[in-house]
């Protein structure tokens, strides 16, 4: 029985981890504060719940109708883990660098944004949270359990990093005066570094499945 719990509880830190730190809420702290302008600061929380909210709906609706994407367009999991991995490994690469990855939205979504009436949904919520690193990283998650307790790490997962998501962004004005621009680039090197680890993990998953190389 403890050992039993032990596992559920590591495999619910990878889960969290894995898309918490490709949600990453800090990174989008810069565009964040482009997008809401000098808008109050109900507003912004307003702002912040609508994205928070969009990008969970987002992931859990694909790591629900993650296995039936499989079936529907044919791809297989070693696929997909190593095309999962490797988009990771190009986000996680912008991250060791402190810039934000454009695999995750474009100065022109950015600045889109920040010309609409509401963008809490697009772009904030997608593609900038909820964005293509996170959504395969469910589906990856959910495609490996094999029952179905065994995914409601994954969704807690998703419901906590969608609330400290909203907790970041809507106090992003005292996120950002409090670590400062080197401390949001310093913690977006780490959470890179432990992104471009699970990435190749990913991949090396994928490979083995494939029967290419071999674990010991």
């Amino acid at each position: 029985m403890q050992a039993n719990v032990a596992a559920t509880f590591q495999y619910f830190l990878i889960a969290f981890t894995s898309v918490f730190f490709l949600v990453d809420p800090f990174a989008a702290i810069p565009a964040f504060l482009v997008i809401t302008g000098d808008a109050a600061p109900e507003r912004r929380r307003h702002i912040a719940k609508r994205a928070a909210i969009t990008a969970c709906i987002v992931l859990c609706s694909f790591a629900v109708a993650g296995s039936l994407i499989f079936k529907l367009f044919g791809v297989t999991l070693p696929a997909f883990k190593i095309a999962g991995g490797v988009i990771l490994l190009l986000i996680g690469l912008d991250m060791l660098q402190a810039k934000r990855s454009q695999t995750k939205e474009t100065p022109g979504e950015t600045e889109e944004g920040a010309e609409k009436e509401d963008a809490g949904i697009i772009p904030l919520g997608v593609p900038m949270l909820a964005g293509p690193g996170s959504i395969s990283t469910v589906m990856v998650l959910v495609s490996q359990a094999t029952a179905w307790w065994e995914t409601i790490p994954i969704y807690v997962s998703i419901l906590l990093t969608a609330f400290i998501s909203y907790w970041v962004l809507s106090g992003a004005d005292r996120v950002r005066r409090y670590l400062g621009e080197t401390g949001i680039r310093i913690m977006t090197r780490m959470m890179g570094l432990l992104l471009t680890s699970i990435a190749v993990q990913f991949v090396l998953n994928g490979l083995t499945d494939l029967g290419l190389i071999r674990t010991h």
